[in-house]
């Protein structure tokens, strides 16, 4: 008998070292109609967890000098609506003032990506969301459109497709093949089935937050949500594995990244500060949280059926992913009471 965890339908969970994986564990399932178990090669969608991967990108241009963080991001965008002085820095901090609408709606179903217009999808967010939220550097605000805006300055500034130049910068170069990690569904039959649960206010409210056309058919505790793909790939579009995303955090516990520079490595966990100086719990791409007294960086993400988080614990020389097909899922509090240590 297949035990499935008790607040998702399946789960993955990976912890590693700078060698590569120290625990491995997959429970519960992957399809709930199917009773497909949940697999190590079992894809997910990453959400936004997927921005620590597209800050990385960005620094290896900033790396080599064709990219300044604190140059306007006018120098690499057409049609930006929120002002001359956001940087690109404030984009990767959240300090950029740009606002954050609810993004659930930013979806397409999975069998119409390969003909999706990613700019035209951007285009009407920013004409629809014009005006910014605060002044540039004013505050820390989460904005998932910064992080979409990130997508086309990485093309203007490699002369690559966003998608393109993440795989040949970030994910190639640690043998994370697309099975694991890529900007598509490469399998539809080794991808999860994503679930809503059915006795939620999410539930409640779900035809004005989650395009009804996506929304599937119920399964005991749970409703399916039909496979789909994030408008923007620089803010969430990551579909992969637990074990994809270790390979990642497995790079940047060794003493030299085959990804990032030494300097560029150095701002991916530069603390970041507000205008006046104040400091804010993000660095150029990670969040900053704390444990047992020890420091971490992490990143989350979460949306229709699934939610996510990864951690890297540098004192501790581990890292962390647990992906589960839950759209209320608390990754975090799973962290907490599976990670190495976390009973220290």
């Amino acid at each position: 008998m297949i035990e499935a965890p008790a607040d998702a339908p399946g789960l993955q969970y990976v912890a590693v070292s700078a060698g590569g994986p120290v625990v491995e564990h997959e429970r519960g399932f992957a399809d709930l109609a199917l009773r497909r178990p949940m697999a190590a090669a079992t894809t997910l969608m990453a959400y936004s967890m997927s921005k620590t991967i597209t800050a990385a990108a960005v620094l290896t241009l900033v790396d080599d000098g064709a990219i300044g963080l604190d140059e306007s991001i006018d120098r690499y965008l057409d049609g930006n609506p929120y002002g001359t002085a956001i940087t690109v820095r404030q984009l990767l901090a959240h300090t950029s003032g740009i606002p954050n609408p609810l993004p659930l709606r930013w979806v397409h179903p999975a069998d119409l990506d390969a003909g999706f217009d990613e700019a035209a999808a951007l285009e009407s967010v920013l004409r629809k969301h014009p005006s910014a939220s605060s002044k540039p550097g004013a505050q820390f605000a989460y904005s998932n459109i910064g992080y979409w805006l990130l997508g086309p300055i990485v093309e203007r500034a490699s002369g690559r497709s966003f998608t393109t130049y993440v795989k040949e910068r970030v994910l190639e170069p640690l043998a994370i093949a697309p099975e694991d990690l890529a900007y598509a569904i490469v399998d539809p039959g080794r991808h999860a089935a994503g679930y809503l649960e059915r006795w939620s206010a999410f539930n409640l409210m779900k035809s004005f937050l989650i395009d009804r056309a996506l929304i599937g058919d119920r399964c005991g505790a749970w409703i399916e949500i039909k496979p789909h793909q994030l408008n923007g790939a620089a803010f969430g579009g990551l579909v992969g594995t637990a074990r994809g995303f270790g390979k990642f955090l497995s790079d940047q516990l060794r003493p030299r990244s085959a990804v990032l520079g030494e300097a560029a490595r150095a701002l991916f966990y530069e603390p970041q500060q507000t205008r006046p100086a104040r400091s804010i719990p993000m660095t150029l791409g990670w969040h900053v949280g704390s444990m047992a007294g020890s420091r971490f960086f992490y990143k989350e993400g979460g949306g229709g059926g699934f939610h996510s988080m990864m951690r890297l614990y540098p004192e501790r020389g581990i890292g962390t992913v647990v992906i589960a097909n839950a759209t209320g899922f608390d990754a975090g509090a799973c962290l907490d009471a599976m990670d190495p240590g976390s009973m220290v």
